[in-house]
């Protein structure tokens, strides 16, 4: 029998549950799913994939300037004066339909 060794990891439980879902539906369990990566972290040597921020979007509302935050407001009003809005229950039925979310 092979040898294993524990990682302890605290992992956003909403992540958590969505990652087991698909990783059930692939028939992986968690645990090799994460021997996987490393697996693949020491054949890349580095991280198996892309690592990218955002192009042209603000990572948060502490990183605009008072002028990125005005357009982003006018923004939204333009659209809501435009009517180009959809409204939270439309958005939860489409995601429900598309994602089962």
């Amino acid at each position: 029998m092979a040898r294993t060794s524990n990682i302890f990891a605290r992992i956003d439980p909403e992540i958590k549950e969505q990652a087991e879902q698909v990783l059930e539906q692939l028939g992986i369990p968690m645990s090799n799913a994460i021997g996987l990566f490393l697996r693949q972290v020491v054949m890349q040597r580095g991280i198996p994939f892309d690592m990218k921020l955002p192009q042209n979007k603000p990572l948060a509302f502490g990183s605009l300037s008072e002028e990125q935050f005005n357009a982003e407001l006018e923004k939204g009003l333009a659209d809501l004066a435009g009517g180009s809005v959809i409204s939270a229950e439309d958005v939860a039925a489409k995601m429900n339909q598309d994602f089962g979310v």
